[in-house]
């Protein structure tokens, strides 16, 4: 049975991820920042019918916490098969490039960027002993500079001074990471779930999170010759899915 982990995981994208990799037979460590609120997940999952799915508390900013959650997978399954970067924030709102401060755009680098390079780090070696590992870093269609610099790209009025860049940030990050990695089995990609209505945008999103995950799903369950170092978008109206950096 293939594990997977998944930082962020007790609501919205992150959950509906946990459900449709559950229901492929997958073993889901459900990421969630409180403890508690994890594993009230876990249970109404459990009663819904879903298995193998297990709670863990995870904060992407504090160390101590990402490695104490990779100690119970190891002790648990001595190696991890996938790694979902998920966890994510939004930041202050208005998010102007003259006005926010240093600190605001620092909170969500944190989350969005240091975050994922922490919880990377710790669990790249669990990941090494997986015979088909894959890296998938949640990442936002507002991470493209090519995009953003395109007058007639339907988004291309939504400018956020913390959001966007450290979604770009992420873009670069993983790029050198799958590099890195090239010559082992890993697949390390970026996913665009697409603009999905949920909690983080007040429900202002045109995509479901079903079809958010199964995005999600689809460029993270490939096979040994999937591409790596690749950035994928559900926003992208072509079959490849392919977004611009």
């Amino acid at each position: 049975m293939k594990t997977v982990f998944i930082t962020g995981a007790n609501r919205s994208i992150g959950l509906e991820t946990a459900k449709q990799l559950s229901e492929k037979g997958l073993f889901v460590y459900l990421g969630s920042r409180n403890l508690a609120k994890g594993e009230a997940t876990v249970k109404e999952l459990t009663a819904q019918g879903f298995q193998n799915i297990k709670a863990i508390e995870i904060d992407v900013t504090n160390p101590e916490s990402i490695a104490n959650a990779k100690s119970i997978v190891e002790n648990e399954q001595g190696k991890l098969d996938i790694l979902i970067n998920n966890a994510g924030i939004l930041g202050v709102n208005p998010q102007t490039a003259a006005e926010t401060s240093v600190n605001d755009i620092r909170e969500v680098f944190d989350t969005n960027f240091f975050g994922v390079i922490n919880v990377t780090q710790i669990f790249l070696n669990l990941l090494k002993k997986s015979d088909s590992p894959r890296i998938s870093n949640i990442t936002s269609g507002l991470g493209s500079l090519t995009l953003h610099s395109d007058p007639e790209w339907k988004y291309y009025h939504v400018k956020t001074a913390a959001y966007g860049p450290s979604k770009s940030a992420l873009n670069a990050y993983t790029i050198t990471l799958a590099y890195e990695l090239k010559e082992f089995p890993f697949k390390v990609n970026v996913i665009d779930p697409g603009y999905t209505a949920t909690d983080f945008n007040d429900h202002s999103g045109p995509g479901s999170v079903e079809s958010a995950a199964s995005f999600i799903v689809k460029h993270t369950l490939t096979d040994e010759n999937g591409p790596t170092g690749q950035y994928f978008s559900n926003d992208i109206e072509d079959e490849t899915g392919i977004s611009p950096w």
